[in-house]
């Protein structure tokens, strides 16, 4: 009797704990949709993207040059939820996912020149209002900016501007040129592995332009435990929003 008693316990709880844990990853995308819609109603609101914030500081982006959109942590900074007006935050401001992990945030900063019909564009591009509106919506990111694959463990490897094989990546067909924004919740595991619980969590804090995206996976997966959790703003989408409110062209 008391081990089908201990049996029963053990059930409930692995299903509560299932239940909790599937709880905290809704919340999570409903606060990276929200993290997303900020953005662009900040976009909308101002004319340019605000830069990621520096993890060092408080919740407000971080610039090298304050007025100019030179985005001082393009790629390894956080969402900005001062700047943005969002909410929950921490004590120094930084948006929380629902394990109190700080939210990350990406944006790209460089053009293809090719695609920008206007002549030679004038850079940054995406977090400067007047320079967003001389360069026009013609202008695509580079094409070693921002890029999601699905896989670190692959022959070749992920690099800047390439997934490896055309298999591997998930935005968009190589090289990359289609994503002006990421939003990352590092997810449950952060806690333990502040540096990534695998290769492919680790590619996500690496500090540069790619970035991996796939369904969770158990310690011993190929390339390791992984939960990060993560949408991103695809430019068409991002010009088509500000066209429609007017911003541009």
């Amino acid at each position: 009797m008391l081990a089908i008693v201990g049996l029963l316990l053990g059930t409930a709880m692995y299903t509560l704990s299932a239940q909790t844990e599937q709880r905290a990853r809704e919340e999570t995308q409903r606060r990276l949709e929200q993290a997303r819609d900020a953005l662009i109603g900040f976009a909308v609101a101002n004319g340019r993207l605000p830069c990621p914030a520096n993890g060092g500081a408080t919740g407000v982006e971080a610039e090298t040059t304050p007025g100019i959109g030179d985005c001082s942590f393009p790629y390894n900074g956080f969402l900005p939820a001062i700047t943005i007006g969002f909410q929950p935050v921490d004590a120094q401001g930084f948006a929380l996912d629902a394990w109190n992990n700080r939210i990350r945030y990406a944006v790209a900063q460089t053009l293809n020149a090719a695609t920008c019909v206007g002549g030679p564009p004038t850079l940054p591009h995406f977090t400067n209002k007047t320079r967003l509106k001389q360069n026009g919506l013609s202008c695509q990111p580079n094409t070693n900016d921002l890029l999601i694959c699905k896989s670190t463990q692959t022959a070749p490897a992920p690099v800047p501007g390439n997934c490896g094989p055309a298999s591997n990546s998930v935005t968009n067909a190589n090289p990359s040129g289609t994503v002006v924004a990421v939003i990352l919740s590092t997810g449950k595991n952060f806690a333990s592995a502040t540096a990534g619980a695998g290769p492919d969590e680790a590619a996500n804090l690496d500090g540069n332009s790619v970035f991996i995206s796939h369904t969770p996976s158990p310690a011993g997966a190929p390339g390791g435990e992984f939960d990060d959790m993560m949408i991103w703003i695809p430019v068409g989408s991002f010009y088509g929003r500000l066209a429609t409110a007017g911003v541009l062209p």
